[in-house]
């Protein structure tokens, strides 16, 4: 993040894969400040027919290391779910480098939607793949519903489909959960490789610097030290000397 705005790096990010992963998508800033307060972004997706599919409402919050007041996460809540419901937005979430020692938002993904409806703090890099889980999970609500429409239009048993409807819904929470903690496992294996290179890095410099000593100390062997203080070995040395 060194040299640019937690903002610049997610308008950056998203734009970097905007043609191939969201084709019809708006993501701006949120310029809006009609009713009293703006959030940061806004990401609007479209169906190929135009109909919106998903929009979110996003805040970043990075804070200076120098900053004598610390803020916390929660305190934003409440003026980004106003600015969610004022904007006309699905979802809420804060991107943010705030509480950076934090072992809960530390994890990656977090749901406050306890506190305020479908409201997620989320660290800078899982930006991207919460965007895209989301979206991909309400193109699959979208198609369900649609075949839910269908159904009561044929006025069919639609018994089916309602359970579908219900055991996606509670799938989704487990999934980002489940993708939470499947990249906070890619990070810690990274780690322990990271250490587990490191030991063997120091093992080998630790035998070379040993293999150096032993080398030198063969390199400083002379016949006169041999024979030091062994009179047998002077006397030795000296008749193959003489012969």
């Amino acid at each position: 993040m060194v040299g640019e705005t937690l903002e610049q790096h997610c308008e950056t990010e998203f734009t970097r894969i905007r043609t191939t992963a969201f084709p019809r998508a708006y993501f701006e800033k949120d310029n809006d400040a009609s009713t009293g307060s703006k959030g940061d972004y806004i990401f609007r997706d479209l169906g190929e027919e135009g109909t919106e599919i998903i929009s979110i409402m996003f805040e970043m919050k990075n804070e200076s290391d120098t900053t004598s007041t610390k803020k916390k996460n929660e305190d934003f809540f409440k003026e980004l779910d106003k600015d969610r419901n004022e904007k006309g937005c699905e979802y809420a979430i804060l991107v943010s480098l705030l509480e950076p020692d934090s072992e809960l938002y530390n994890t990656g993904i977090v749901d406050d939607s306890h506190r305020y409806p479908k409201m997620f703090v989320i660290r800078p890099q899982f930006f991207i793949p919460m965007i895209t889980l989301l979206r991909n999970a309400s193109l699959k609500s979208l198609e369900y519903n649609n075949e839910l429409a269908l159904v009561r239009s044929q006025n069919m048993d639609i018994t089916s489909f309602e359970e579908k409807l219900e055991k996606f819904k509670d799938g989704f929470n487990r999934n980002y959960d489940l993708v939470s903690r499947q990249f906070q496992t890619a990070i810690d294996k990274i780690n322990k490789s990271i250490n587990h290179l490191q030991k063997t890095k120091d093992a080998l410099l630790k035998s070379g610097n040993n293999l150096r000593l032993a080398n030198d100390k063969a390199q400083d062997v002379t016949i006169k030290k041999l024979s030091h203080k062994n009179p047998t070995m002077k006397a030795k040395f000296d008749e193959l000397e003489n012969e």
